[in-house]
């Protein structure tokens, strides 16, 4: 399905969908909150601009948190907030690690949200590895949203991203890793879609690696059906711990985001493809997107 010739019906049901989901909707990170649960330290891939820093209080970046939570703590963290928030509309879990590599304490978090309340958005963020999965029990757990991060479509700028992934029992590096993961991203994507999900591809936007590869993205996400192509900048970690930060490898610049975003634009056929809002939130972040609250 390509979401630029939807029919007008389609059209009407996704804009019902996200009206209220501050990341997929522009118009509404101003008015409503989301809160990210953070029940997922565990990643089965390493990326070399990544670090997943537990009790971390001082830096706002994905990856971060003050605590990891049980699917229990997160259940009572949920019921305190909603409690408070009024505008509360969306919940998410993104890690620190990927959500779908701790499927149990995702699904238990989902689980116990759900049966509490069916007037909340259920959201994830994922590598993608473990989607085709997974996607099904995601489903009838009544979760509409997926981002999913894929950073190239080509397997050997995929080896200088990726330093690992550990899929079936196996460790595999180099283009052989890169070839696994972005053919299970690709199967995930396409089976979100068909099952009706809304999905958002986030894309790292790292100098001198993936910079020209975007293109290629944002027309591999047209031709799929994804909703929205988010290109964020890479940053670097404040004490250099990142493999990308040892080895002197550059945040963007304004411009060069600015650049990538109008390239995507012009391949997507729409600037509101094109996400310019994200705050690469962290993984316990609550509250509007450009409010974050302390609860």
């Amino acid at each position: 399905m390509n979401c630029t010739i939807l029919k007008p019906e389609l059209k009407d049901s996704i804009k019902e969908r996200i009206k209220d989901h501050p990341c997929f909707c522009e118009k509404a990170h101003t008015k409503y909150s989301r809160m990210h649960l953070a029940v997922a330290p565990k990643c089965n891939i390493q990326c070399n601009y990544c670090n997943r820093k537990f009790d971390c209080v001082n830096e706002s970046r994905p990856g971060v948190t003050s605590k990891v939570l049980t699917p229990e703590e997160a259940f009572e963290r949920f019921k305190c907030v909603k409690s408070k928030i009024n505008d509360l509309t969306v919940v998410g879990i993104a890690g620190p690690g990927d959500p779908l590599a701790n499927i149990e304490n995702t699904m238990k978090t989902f689980e116990l949200i759900r049966n509490y309340s069916n007037n909340i958005r259920l959201c994830l963020s994922t590598n993608g590895l473990m989607l085709p999965y997974y996607i099904k029990d995601l489903v009838k757990l009544g979760v509409e949203h997926i981002t999913i991060t894929i950073n190239t479509v080509d397997e050997k700028i995929g080896s200088k991203i990726y330093r690992f992934i550990k899929f079936n029992g196996k460790t595999y590096k180099g283009v052989e890793a890169s070839e696994i993961l972005y053919d299970r991203q690709l199967e995930g994507l396409r089976m979100a879609v068909s099952m009706g999900l809304i999905v958002k591809i986030n894309t790292v936007l790292i100098p001198g690696i993936n910079d020209a590869n975007i293109p290629d993205i944002s027309r591999m996400i047209k031709r799929e059906g994804g909703f929205i192509h988010n290109i964020i900048p890479l940053i670097n970690p404040a004490d250099n711990s990142t493999y990308f930060a040892k080895e002197k490898v550059r945040e963007p610049e304004a411009k060069e985001i600015e650049f990538a975003r109008f390239q995507a634009t012009l391949e997507l056929g729409s600037i509101s493809m094109v996400m310019k809002h994200c705050k690469q939130c962290r993984a316990d972040a609550v509250g509007k997107l450009n409010e974050d609250y302390e609860i």
